[in-house]
């Protein structure tokens, strides 16, 4: 054997030994960030807890304003001609005085993971005061909250990234879009990293606000309609 060839084998596993801890560090960094996803949110609560879901990302609950609120990241699987996208769900789960469950949806593709607009059986048409491709559903027309009451929360979806609003009698909902993959990177590399920067309290905060001054509209319109 040429004298050579000990020190180029030993270098070779020296370098397989490195890439190996580099690997290893990585996941372990991504697998933190991904858990720590909404760590930054925690001074928006009066107490609370954060529990992983089993895909790695955080679901938190907390109290603010003497209200319970939820919070989730939910991943969406790549379907066809889609990047990996991340949907954040900010909700009040708590009765609601309504009768039918109302949903609005920002360009639906009837297969959202996180939704069951599809489901419900009645379409409704979209008022004026709405921006274009958001539609509109219901489980029982007739009873849904007033249109004036609606449209004191429309501008919700002047954020392109807004995606639903759910109003049911069991809570209220508020989805959007947090991160989509970047195309370069997902065409070339199938990188499709996503929740490796915490989220801001400030993307945050108006949407718990917004969803308490709904949950106070309702309950005023609840009462002057007994």
């Amino acid at each position: 054997m040429p004298p050579a060839y000990p020190l180029i084998a030993a270098l070779a596993a020296a370098l397989l030994l490195w890439l190996t801890w580099r690997l290893v560090r990585a996941g372990r960094a991504r697998t933190a960030a991904r858990a720590g996803y909404f760590d930054a949110l925690k001074p928006l609560f009066d107490g609370g807890e954060t529990r992983l879901q089993p895909t790695g990302l955080p679901r938190m609950t907390g109290r603010r304003g003497g209200l319970a609120y939820d919070l989730q990241a939910l991943p969406d699987s790549l379907s066809f001609r889609k990047l990996p996208a991340l949907w954040v769900m900010v909700s009040l789960p708590q009765p609601i005085p309504v009768q039918a469950t109302l949903d609005l949806m920002a360009r639906s593709s009837g297969a959202e993971p996180f939704s069951r607009f599809a489901d419900l059986p009645h379409s409704l048409p979209r008022p004026a005061f709405l921006a274009d491709g958001v539609a509109l559903r219901s489980d029982d027309a007739a009873r849904i909250p007033p249109q004036d009451l609606i449209a004191r929360h429309a501008d919700l979806f002047d954020d392109p990234q807004t995606k639903e609003l759910l109003i049911s009698p069991r809570g209220l909902r508020i989805v959007f879009l947090a991160e989509e993959a970047d195309r370069g990177r997902y065409l070339i590399f199938r990188d499709a990293e996503l929740a490796m920067t915490p989220l801001s309290p400030s993307r945050i905060a108006p949407l718990l606000d917004r969803l308490a001054t709904l949950r106070d509209d309702l309950d005023a319109w609840s009462r002057q309609t007994r």
